[in-house]
């Protein structure tokens, strides 16, 4: 009996964490989201937790093409006008919950994304760039399939994935990867990352 009560606690165990391997929005999470921005952004919340798991078995340009797509359909907006601050970089629960946010925001959305679906976090890179067309600092996704490949990006004005060496109008200027800033017998910082990290462990929304 005690075998039988333990293969049943196990086997309960094992689901519950498979479970939540596959769940990129918690319940408790969503719960949140809906109490703070309302039944619209819940419905948002859904939909990107349907869209990663209809691409968890897609290759990785099928992930990049549709996390890209989603994110892309959020409305850009300046972060003095969302959050009265010059530069902010919002958790992805923020940017979804606010449907709004600036080219920072669909960068570490998309990233975050991308990650939970099993991409090598080690090929991303939040790359900034100087825009030929807009005139100004801009910031963009990049995937490098190998450390030498030329990287695709993923951006929130041109919305096809092209890649850098077809992009034109960006000047890239410096690029960096959460993952690889930690490693090292010197760790780097980037204060803007390690500020979003922490309002991503506080549960900020």
């Amino acid at each position: 009996m005690k075998f039988i009560r333990l293969c049943i606690l196990i086997s309960i165990l094992s689901a519950t964490l498979f479970s939540a391997e596959k769940t990129y929005i918690d319940n408790e999470l969503l719960e949140r989201i809906t109490k703070k921005y309302g039944k619209f952004a819940k419905n948002r919340f859904h939909f990107l937790q349907k869209t990663i798991d209809a691409n968890k078995k897609l290759n990785e340009l099928e992930q990049l093409k549709e996390i890209n797509d989603f994110y892309n359909g959020v409305r850009y907006a300046t972060d003095k006008n969302v959050y009265n601050e010059d530069d902010y970089w919002a958790t992805p629960w923020e940017f979804l919950g606010k449907d709004k946010g600036d080219c920072e925001d669909y960068v570490i959305s998309k990233y975050f994304a991308l990650k939970h679906l099993g991409i090598d976090s080690k090929k991303l890179y939040l790359t900034y760039v100087k825009s030929t067309k807009f005139k100004e600092i801009h910031m963009v996704l990049t995937y490098f399939k190998t450390q030498k490949a030329d990287p695709l990006v993923l951006d929130n004005n041109n919305h096809r994935i092209f890649k850098a060496s077809q992009r034109k109008d960006l000047i890239p200027i410096y690029n960096f990867n959460p993952t690889l800033l930690k490693k090292g017998k010197k760790k780097k910082s980037h204060k803007k990352w390690d500020k979003l990290i922490y309002n991503m462990k506080m549960g900020k929304i």
